[in-house]
């Protein structure tokens, strides 16, 4: 087991990468009342390793729930048992569970405190670390939410092996976004060891969740709330977002189609050479990624309004990142009919 911690402004965070849901006794606070929030798949299967005897809030799974609909069903059910300021709530899932669990957490009461348990690659390697939280509202992604960090998250890694392939890709499309905005050497690693990684070898695995976890920990460190830094780990987002508003095809999978296109773009502006964005996409491929537009029934211009409701949106202009190389990343403001023109370039 590693051990990574973030130094954020209301206190310490800290990732374990490797350690197991049954162990999870050891880092809840004593004597506190406990919550666990989870969604019906994960209780199904590893409801035997929650904490004992601790009452368990159940939400459904996809997309569609990660709502204030939801987010009111939870706080009903928080008055109903009777949860007060000393309350300890634990998220234990994916990236929706976690998302929704760190959001009621930090506005219930004003805030409370809680952790995680992640049970899901995309979840280990992005949504369960760092402290943003939130949900979706109508049409917008994560429109409403806050930065609050969890006191503590359980990657545990063997639970990976009851995922299914498309899963375990979603994940690996955030490595390798890590890799691409900030790290080089991992990239390489990763193209060394694309079979054993998606064979799902314990040793690659934890290597890779550890790396991107250190990564994204240095990069929050930095900048919490999004001010400059952070925004380099929306690389391929921007698109992604918009493709999955109209396309819910698992949110890996569209940033692996918005990596390709922001590494295109990049190559249009220079700052990419062709060997490069040649192979960003051969290794989203490898991983078993989708690499074009070709499952999207839809224009330009239905794209473009998807990413005018994007809250990264400033009037006319939206942040967008590139590629300033393998392993290097610049954010630019950029107009719409920039965008415009660089969709064209690439569709």
């Amino acid at each position: 087991m590693k051990t990574i911690e973030v130094q954020g402004s209301q206190g310490i965070s800290a990732i374990h990468v490797g350690e197991s849901l049954k162990n999870i006794g050891n880092y809840l606070p004593e004597g506190r009342r406990y919550v666990v929030i989870t969604d019906k798949n994960v209780r199904l299967h590893y409801e035997e390793n929650f904490p004992k005897g601790v009452p368990v809030i159940t939400i459904s799974t996809g997309e569609e729930i990660k709502t204030l609909a939801t987010v009111e069903m939870i706080f009903r059910e928080l008055i109903a048992l009777g949860a007060d300021r000393h309350t300890f709530i634990i998220g234990i899932g994916g990236g929706i569970v976690c998302d929704i669990t760190g959001f009621v957490a930090s506005i219930y009461m004003r805030g409370v405190d809680f952790g995680f348990v992640s049970t899901t690659l995309l979840s280990q390697v992005d949504a369960s670390v760092g402290g943003k939280n939130g949900v979706n509202f109508d049409s917008y992604k994560n429109m409403v939410g806050v930065f609050c960090q969890p006191r503590f998250v359980i990657c545990d890694t063997s639970l990976l092996k009851t995922l299914p392939p498309d899963e375990i890709s979603n994940g690996f499309a955030e490595i390798v976004k890590h890799a691409l905005i900030a790290d080089a050497p991992m990239l390489d690693y990763i193209e060394a060891n694309i079979e054993k990684a998606l064979a799902l070898d314990s040793s690659v695995v934890a290597k890779l969740v550890e790396e991107s976890v250190r990564l994204k920990a240095r990069v929050v460190q930095m900048d919490e709330k999004e001010a400059g830094e952070r925004k380099k780990l929306n690389f391929g987002h921007t698109l992604a977002h918009a493709l999955e508003k109209l396309n819910p095809i698992g949110h890996g999978r569209a940033v692996s189609i918005g990596m390709v296109a922001a590494a295109k773009f990049s190559a249009e502006k220079m700052l990419l050479n062709d060997i490069e964005c040649q192979r960003v996409i051969k290794v989203l491929e490898s991983l078993h990624l989708p690499v074009a537009f070709d499952d999207f029934n839809a224009t330009i211009n239905d794209i473009l309004n998807a990413m005018a409701k994007d809250k990264k949106k400033d009037n006319d202009r939206i942040s967008f990142v590139f590629l300033n190389g393998i392993g290097n990343s610049v954010v630019k403001s950029i107009t719409f009919d920039e965008l415009n023109r660089l969709m064209l370039s690439v569709m």
